[in-house]
């Protein structure tokens, strides 16, 4: 394992509904090195999707320290964690998230607007991400034009368009065939192997295998962390 990216101290995260608090993480404490593939497998109402929302600077603890390569996150305001989140995170989801009125080009181009990049160099890195997801031949193709597999690879460049230094993916095969699943999980190995730190958020086993490292939750505790095998 690599010097450690992640480290999350006793994190809690609460939500108050009606005249009840529900307890989503109950004191998480964790550890992620740089270069790490780590599946956070757990049921339904486990904490591991709270957890990567987090992670990701798309939520906030309610208490407890998370600090990403030195940096506290918990404490950033909101446009420190806007910053965070676009500069330093890769978000893949299960339902894609792509515009549908925009291009494969134009979808992978959209954090880059927000970063500054000039036009002319984010639709060169646009083309050149596709191209290594295996959809050069798609680029100007809208996703109601493409299958569930395309549009997941259309929204895996874009996870990379910024050069994140993570990639949170939360059920990235859950709405593919088990063959497409295959591929698109084949693609996190690569991308894993050229040193991306990898989490992958999932209730499938088999997902999980195949990560290094397997972080299960329940009750918003983690109940096991345990290196695969091979």
């Amino acid at each position: 394992m690599g010097p450690a990216m992640i480290e999350i101290e006793n994190l809690t995260k609460t939500y108050v509904m009606g005249d009840e608090v529900i307890s989503a993480l109950g004191g998480v404490s964790l550890s992620i090195g740089r270069g790490e593939h780590v599946a956070i497998i757990g049921p339904s109402g486990s904490g591991k999707s709270t957890l990567m929302n987090v992670l990701g600077g798309l939520d906030r603890p309610s208490s407890g320290a998370y600090r990403f390569e030195n940096e506290p996150v918990a404490e950033f305001d909101d446009d420190q964690l806007a910053g965070f989140r676009n500069r330093r995170i890769g978000f893949v989801f299960q339902s894609f998230q792509l515009l549908p009125r925009l291009t494969a080009v134009q979808n992978v181009e959209l954090p880059m607007i927000y970063a500054g990049v000039a036009p002319a160099e984010r639709k060169a890195r646009a083309v050149e991400l596709l191209e290594r997801v295996g959809l050069g031949h798609r680029l100007n193709n809208r996703p109601t034009q493409m299958s569930g597999g395309q549009q997941q690879r259309v929204a895996i460049a874009r996870s990379l368009a910024n050069g994140p230094d993570l990639l949170l993916a939360d059920e990235p095969t859950g709405a593919l065939d088990t063959a497409t699943g295959q591929e698109v999980l084949a693609l996190f190995d690569e991308l894993n192997t050229q040193g991306l730190t990898l989490c992958i958020v999932t209730h499938d086993t088999e997902v999980a295998a195949r990560a290094k490292r397997r972080i299960a939750f329940r009750d918003g505790h983690i109940v096991s962390d345990e290196r695969n095998a091979g």
